[in-house]
């Protein structure tokens, strides 16, 4: 009798034991922050202040200087992964992606990502005359750089218990529009998942935001962000959903794109989606300003800029608590 007793005691403590494990209390909903529209704006206004962003000019050195001297004002460990390109016209150009990293002692990783340069031609412009001239960039490359410096600044001064890096990819847009070759394009984020920065770096999936900026965008689901990352991509298409963003990220199949996450997909293994502007029915599939003289600030639209980045700002932050479907 007195065994039973004995082990009745003993099971009854086991039983405390299991129960105090599992009533460990769940990790707290996060406050997302405001997405400051303005500010993203401004960071958009900067790039294309310095001129055109060409590689090896020296508004493409100023631009690089300035940016890394933002990113470490905001706390980030900064660092420029230097290369040399080679591109379709047999021409070599110095291009630097630029790296930035926020809580670098997280385990858990979420990747940002943008190409920071412009092109160097305008080939599609009405104006002959001008398409051997390089172009402003605001939509095409600095639109996206400019919500991913604003969410840097955002992170600063709410701090978030997840591991955010950045990387502006170089190079991206000087390919060669009349081959069906992808490898003309995208040479700095080619270099990058060729060379990990940080070394043997895996984040749980990366975000790359490209022509974000221009009035009424429709930012549908391309074909690569399908193949690779689907998960990540019905993730965030569904929060936009919920936040009342439907009529900008929407539920339709987009193109085949070349783009700089089609080489972070395949080199690095890396899942990541494209937020990208695509447009139904037009010539190229991208607006009419694009890689023309008319990709200027006159093109960048505040309310886009603010949408983007309250959806990436919502998905970093819904991850960090864990809240995210």
């Amino acid at each position: 009798m007195k065994n039973l007793i004995v082990c009745f005691l003993c099971a009854v403590l086991i039983v405390g034991c299991k129960s105090d494990t599992v009533t460990a209390p769940s990790k707290p909903r996060v406050k997302i922050p405001a997405f400051d529209k303005e500010g993203a704006y401004s960071f958009v206004e900067k790039q294309c202040a310095f001129g055109p962003r060409v590689p090896g000019t020296d508004a493409h050195k100023q631009c690089k200087e300035w940016m890394m001297s933002e990113f470490e004002a905001l706390g980030a460990k900064v660092h420029s992964q230097d290369f040399t390109s080679k591109l379709y016209t047999g021409q070599e150009v110095p291009g630097h992606n630029i790296i930035a990293q926020f809580n670098p002692e997280k385990q858990r990783r979420i990747l940002l990502s943008a190409h920071w340069d412009s092109r160097q031609v305008a080939e599609n412009d009405k104006d002959a005359s001008k398409r051997d001239q390089a172009i402003d960039g605001a939509d095409d490359g600095a639109s996206g750089v400019g919500v991913i410096m604003q969410i840097a600044k955002t992170i600063k001064e709410n701090p978030i218990d997840l591991g955010v890096d950045i990387v502006l990819f170089d190079v991206e847009d000087q390919g060669e529009r009349e081959s069906q070759e992808r490898e003309s394009w995208c040479l700095g984020s080619q270099y990058w998942a060729k060379n990990l920065y940080p070394e043997n770096y895996k984040p749980e999936y990366g975000i790359l935001l490209d022509m974000v900026g221009a009035k009424n965008p429709r930012f549908a689901k391309d074909q690569v962000s399908r193949r690779y990352a689907p998960k990540v991509q019905e993730k965030i298409w569904n929060l936009a959903k919920n936040m009342g963003y439907s009529d900008k990220f929407v539920d339709e199949i987009g193109g085949n794109l070349t783009d700089d996450h089609y080489f972070v997909n395949v080199i690095s293994g890396i899942p990541m989606v494209d937020i990208i502007n695509q447009v139904k029915d037009s010539q190229f599939g991208f607006g009419p300003h694009w890689h023309t003289h008319d990709d200027n600030m006159n093109i960048i639209d505040k309310n886009s800029l603010r949408v983007v980045g309250q959806v990436v700002l919502a998905t970093l932050y819904k991850e960090s608590d864990n809240s995210i479907q």
